[in-house]
């Protein structure tokens, strides 16, 4: 005979008896008796001490009810509090109980609260509670076949509701020192309904609403749930409805989740509509999202999508230069949280930028992931925050010539710091096209790189892009770990006047050809990696100009004072020029220094060779050219210059580059000068001899 069978017949019995034996028993319960038994129980199950101050109540007639007073459990070590609440009833009606059914007329509990606790190894200080004394798996296990037995009989659940008032939840994580705390936790639901063996569940008025804290952060939380039913494994129900608060120092994020139209069934439910809005407020920048799409679920699988996600982002702030920030989101979203991959495409604009990206998660944590981004044009500089008056473009504090390491120093406390911690823990590769981009001034188009980023080493390559009436060809690698830059560029048939202009703001050179560049650095600010710059470069520039200074005035004036002085000097002056037909040098870098020894420069009339240093880091010169005027009278004021023909002149350049100076050595000049004049008046009377001779 199965426990059920027996079950029944006892029930049988007792339903005649149970109406005169009710008065009696009521009259015969201890609660005393009942509260020692229970605490007993307590003990001898887990180890640890309940605590019950209040008096035990029951009812039997029109329901069962018990009511609890204050009631306490300790922790494991029997001193401290684990769980506690200030009062309980539960209420089951009787005579649903006879035909096998359990009606609670009302679950009512007040001043819950529960205390969890991570310990530093690990375990939380609920474990011993989940896993029982030793032996109680066994005594579990034998008494498992009478509990399904007796599972069986309870056809049907009905609770006309619950009320859960006033709990609260604290956790501790002993290893980290935080603790996050719930309090003002209160759960109200109307009609609770359940039939096993049909698979029929339903709840009605579902309300849940809480606060609590977190690291001086404040959260609340409020849902709201009018109807949710499950029939013959079918899910159905109105709107399931999520708002969330959270305020900091600054800081307030407002936000709410809806579910409209639940449906499907228990292994795949769906919802019609899934809306999520957010308002947040983060200092003076204010941020709003409002995105929507049907939802797909499979429990099974554990899959989720969203194919149709629609929706907009906008982002205000006086910071920005445009102050009011919108992009429209048009989407799809695919996750598969057993295998943790996913996949996203997204279609947006950002002013008159269309762009589409496709993205591949393969993995969540650490995350890993594939992507492609299109753009047909951006204007990045549209985006910037303004800079601030005065400043240099690269962020350096603007030195002295000569200043040393204490102005180094100086420049490296004022410049901000580049954090490259964001690029560890990352695998992430992907490619990048911008049909046109504007970036810190310099303009592209057809900008195509690869991105490569994993052990916290970034690379981009290759970068190819078409810029200045020429091309772009190379790589940029970045590491974390060490700080470190590297860059490999090449660039052919480039007007390096307007880009040296747009990038730099320094307009110091012009012409059009060909710049390459090996370089490495290292450092956390804009100076510091300018003067630890190491590696070569090489220029090689047709029909320009070198800005700043005239050597061909210069000359003139040299030629003027060549009775007269010994020396002609002056600074560099932006509206001054010296044209060239070729320029060509190369570069040997070494802690942001450029050595040259083979510059070599010509113009219609002038040559012009030399070495020297440009300094990087204190963006400056120290530079000896080697001037010559060539045998030609022809190009431009060449004529002016024919009695210098010849002469080769010393010619010092030094300092910033936006104040260059430079001195002539006159003395030099004129000896060169008088050597070549006592040159010409030897040849002259070697001639006149000869012509005497001869004529003899």
């Amino acid at each position: 005979m199965t426990m059920l069978r027996k079950l029944g017949i006892v029930l049988a019995v007792l339903v005649g008896l149970l109406v005169l034996a009710a008065g009696l028993a009521y009259a015969l319960f201890d609660a005393g008796a009942a509260k020692k038994k229970l605490i007993e129980q307590v003990e001898s199950r887990t180890g640890r001490h309940l605590t019950m101050e209040g008096e035990l109540g029951l009812s039997l007639w029109p329901d069962v009810g018990l009511r609890l007073g204050a009631v306490s459990l300790s922790e494991a070590d029997g001193r401290t509090e684990f769980a506690a609440l200030k009062s309980a009833r539960v209420g089951v009606a009787v005579l649903p109980l006879l035909s096998g059914q359990v009606a609670a007329q009302r679950i009512e509990i007040d001043g819950l609260s529960i205390n969890l606790v991570k310990r530093r190894d690990g375990r939380l200080n609920i474990d011993d509670l989940v896993r029982g004394k030793a032996g109680d798996e066994a005594d579990d296990d034998k008494d498992k076949p009478e509990k399904d037995a007796a599972g069986d009989g309870l056809q049907q659940i009905e609770v006309a509701g619950v009320a859960l008032r006033d709990a609260r939840l604290r956790w501790h994580d002993e290893a980290s020192g935080k603790t996050t705390e719930i309090a003002d936790l209160d759960l109200s639901t109307g009609r609770l309904s359940a039939r096993p063996a049909a698979s029929s569940y339903a709840i009605e008025q579902l309300t849940l609403a809480t606060r609590g804290s977190s690291d001086g952060q404040q959260i609340a939380l409020d849902l709201a749930a009018p109807a949710v039913t499950i029939a013959d494994g079918k899910l159905s129900g109105q709107t399931l409805d999520l708002k969330a608060l959270l305020e900091a120092a600054g800081r307030r994020i407002d936000a709410r989740v809806a579910l409209q139209g639940l449906g499907g069934d228990l292994a795949q439910p769906a919802v019609e509509r899934f809306a999520l809005t957010v308002d947040a407020t983060l200092g003076e920048t204010q941020a709003k999202a409002a995105l929507a799409s049907p939802v797909g679920v499979d429990l099974r699988g554990k899959r989720v999508t969203l194919d149709k996600l629609s929706g907009a982002l906008e982002l205000s702030s006086p910071k920005l230069p445009m102050k009011h920030l919108e992009l429209p989101v048009d989407g799809s979203l695919s996750a598969d949280l057993e295998q943790k991959k996913a996949d996203l495409a997204l279609l947006t604009r950002l002013d008159d930028s269309r762009i589409d990206l496709k993205l591949a998660v393969a993995r969540f944590a650490p995350l890993a992931l594939h992507f492609g981004l299109d753009i047909d044009r951006l204007n990045v500089d549209r985006y910037l925050p303004p800079a601030k008056a005065g400043a240099k473009a690269d962020g350096a504090s603007p030195q002295t010539p000569g200043a040393g390491a204490s102005g180094s120093t100086a420049a490296d406390a004022a410049a901000a710091k580049i954090d490259l911690s964001p690029l560890k823990g990352f695998d992430i590769d992907g490619t990048v096209k911008v049909g046109q981009l504007q970036w810190r001034g310099l303009k592209l188009s057809r900008l195509d790189f690869g991105l490569d980023l994993a052990g916290g080493r970034l690379q981009l390559a290759p970068m190819r892009a078409a810029l200045y009436g020429g091309s772009l060809d190379g790589r940029v690698a970045v590491d974390a770990g060490n700080q470190q830059f590297s860059i490999r560029q090449n660039l052919q048939g480039v007007a390096i006047g307007p880009l040296l202009k747009d990038f730099a703001d320094k307009d110091v050179l012009d012409g059009r050809g060909s710049v390459t560049l090996d370089v490495t650095t290292r450092g956390d600010t804009v100076p510091a990696l300018k003067r630890r710059l190491a590696g070569q470069a090489a220029v090689d520039l047709r029909d320009g100009a070198v800005k700043g200074i005239n050597v061909a005035k210069l000359l003139r004036d040299a030629k003027a004072a060549l009775k007269g002085q010994s020396t002609v000097s002056g600074t560099g002056n932006s509206a001054e020029k010296t044209d060239f037909s070729e320029l060509t040098a190369t570069f040997r870098i070494a802690d942001g220094i450029a050595h040259n020894s083979d510059l070599a420069m010509k113009s219609p009339f002038l040559r012009l060779a030399g070495e020297g240093d440009i300094d990087i880091g204190q963006d400056s010169l120290n530079y000896l050219a080697m001037v010559s005027v060539v045998e030609t009278s022809k190009g431009q004021e060449g004529k002016e210059l024919d009695q210098l023909k010849g002469i080769t002149v010393p010619l010092r350049l030094r300092g910033p580059y936006n104040k260059l100076a430079y001195s002539l050595d006159m003395g030099k000049l004129i000896e060169e000068a008088a050597k070549t004049r006592l040159k010409e008046k030897a040849e002259e009377k070697l001639g006149k001899e000869l012509q005497k001779l001869f004529r003899k």
